[in-house]
């Protein structure tokens, strides 16, 4: 019987550089709304992964505002309409070796592949297409399907359902600590490209690389079939 293996990416940080883009739309909005100001990228660090609206708090959070959930989803909201029209204005071109991984696992038929984004559909499935991904070969959850956000595990455990894979038989491609905490929580293998934090802020994952151009088959492969993860996390609810 052939064993079968699955691949789940995260979107921000990982499929494209986003953040620089993240960043600088959220300080406009933090401006815009609130009226902040000497806001910097640097400060959005504490919501990496963690969904819009941690991150729109991440950052009033620094400069001494601490958002109301309600006040968050305003942020967010805005935040995303600036984003998508900022994608279509500039579109933003996938990391090296992104594409030819998700192509190379497309052409067999013992992997399978899912996008795992925190993001909405709306503008995770924007970040897609300017990348030029072929999501719609690819099983897809987004934010606004779970009701818990990174580092708990519902996020992956959802996509790996929707591959109709065991947590273990797949691997989860992250950028940022919550979501490797996250991934590990799930029972499934994790491989950390420095994309977004350094090295030593990855450390629970599987493996730490600095680019997916290094990452092929074999690796994946390799990596499911010689450390077997232990159970998954109950997702919190």
């Amino acid at each position: 019987m052939t064993e079968v293996y699955g691949l789940i990416f995260d979107v921000d940080g990982v499929i494209a550089d986003t953040e620089p883009l993240n960043a600088r739309v959220t300080i406009r909005v933090l401006g815009d709304m609130f009226g902040l100001r000497d806001v910097k990228p640097e400060d959005f660090a504490p919501g990496f992964g963690r969904g819009a609206e941690a991150y729109v708090k991440a950052g009033a959070h620094i400069h001494g505002l601490e958002l109301s959930d309600e006040q968050a989803k305003a942020a967010a909201d805005l935040r995303e309409q600036y984003l998508v029209e900022a994608l279509h204005e500039e579109p933003l071109p996938a990391f090296p070796g992104v594409l030819k991984l998700i192509r190379a696992a497309l052409s067999r038929p013992e992997f399978r592949l899912a996008i795992a984004t925190s993001a909405s559909r709306d503008l995770s499935q924007a970040i897609l297409e300017s990348a030029k991904v072929p999501y719609k070969h690819m099983a897809y959850v987004n934010g606004s399907e779970v009701k818990k956000k990174k580092p708990d595990p519902e996020l992956f455990l959802a996509a790996a359902r929707r591959m109709s894979l065991a947590p273990a038989r797949c691997v989860v491609f992250e950028d940022a600590p919550s979501g490797v905490q996250a991934a590990k929580a799930a029972a499934a293998h994790c491989m950390a490209v420095t994309n977004t934090v350094p090295a030593a802020e990855l450390a629970e994952a599987d493996v730490i690389c600095d680019s997916l151009e290094k990452v092929d088959l074999a690796t994946i492969r390799s990596l499911v079939d010689r450390n077997p993860p232990s159970e998954p996390r109950r997702s919190s609810r």
